[in-house]
């Protein structure tokens, strides 16, 4: 499949997905940006979706495929045996009707019908990770957690729930809990750099230090310059631990995939400090 991303003024990069529907675009400049999705075959429709890219963070979406035949299908690997029980088509459609209006950045309307497919059918995993998501992104994290936590009863084995929920811990500070749901995250998907970050995330605000290195180490890895920010929290590790030495070729790599990081001020004082 194609992947196409857009902006007001055109296509900007193309990229192929993998096998199991993934792909990423990496060093983009925060804004607002259409993803385009096509298929070789002419089973499904081209289908798109916006996303907002923050400086220093990954952004992280789903993308269902529309057959023309008119039942939803996707190529996201989250799903598993939970997600392909018959869904009534009256939910389908709400889900439907919530991707478009997300697409269209009218949120308001898509979480509402998000929360009609559910009320519809209450095992629709991804309705209610979707729902998650978006709640998250409104900074309502406990209405986030509730549905996360739901999706993942439903059917432990899939993993964009259990990213989503570890990202809702951490930003509750509820870290030991986070490091748990993020590990099982990874256990599920080891490729997944924005795991990996917030797994060391989680685990540096449990003070396990130990534990967090790898898991840093591996989202720059996995990610590359837009996984930067694992570097600056490889730095503050290694400050903290007081090896001044790793601290500073952190925070000097971070600055070179980052030059104009909001926090870029900040590193720059650091490195000074650490000379």
């Amino acid at each position: 499949m194609k992947a196409t991303l857009l902006t007001v003024s055109g296509p900007q990069s193309t990229v192929y997905t993998d096998n199991q529907g993934s792909f990423e675009f990496s060093d983009l400049v925060p804004g607002n940006y259409e993803v385009q999705i096509e298929t070789n075959g002419q089973q499904y429709d081209v289908v798109s979706q916006s996303v907002q890219v923050f400086r220093g963070a990954p952004s992280i979406i789903t993308i269902t495929l529309r057959d023309k035949t008119s039942a939803t299908r996707t190529e996201n690997k989250s799903l598993s045996v939970a997600e392909l029980a018959e869904v009534p088509k009256a939910a389908k459609k709400e889900f439907d009707l919530a991707t478009k209006a997300f697409a269209e950045k009218r949120i308001d309307e898509s979480t509402a019908h998000l929360r009609k497919a559910i009320s519809i059918y209450p095992n629709f995993v991804m309705a209610r990770n979707d729902l998650g998501a978006q709640l998250l992104a409104q900074g309502k994290l406990d209405e986030a957690a509730e549905e996360l936590r739901q999706a993942i009863l439903i059917d432990g084995k899939a993993f964009n729930p259990k990213l989503n929920l570890g990202i809702v811990l951490v930003q509750q500070h509820q870290f030991t809990e986070a490091a748990d749901v993020l590990s099982r995250a990874i256990a599920l998907n080891p490729q997944s750099p924005a795991a990996r970050l917030y797994a060391g995330l989680a685990f540096m605000g449990s003070g396990n230090s130990t534990e967090a290195e790898p898991q840093l180490k591996a989202a720059y890895s996995l990610g590359g310059a837009s996984y930067s920010l694992a570097l600056f929290h490889l730095g503050q590790l290694y400050m903290n631990s007081g090896d001044k030495t790793q601290a500073r070729e952190m925070f000097e790599r971070y600055l070179r995939d980052s030059p104009q990081a909001a926090n870029a001020d900040q590193v720059r004082k650091l490195i000074a400090v650490l000379r």
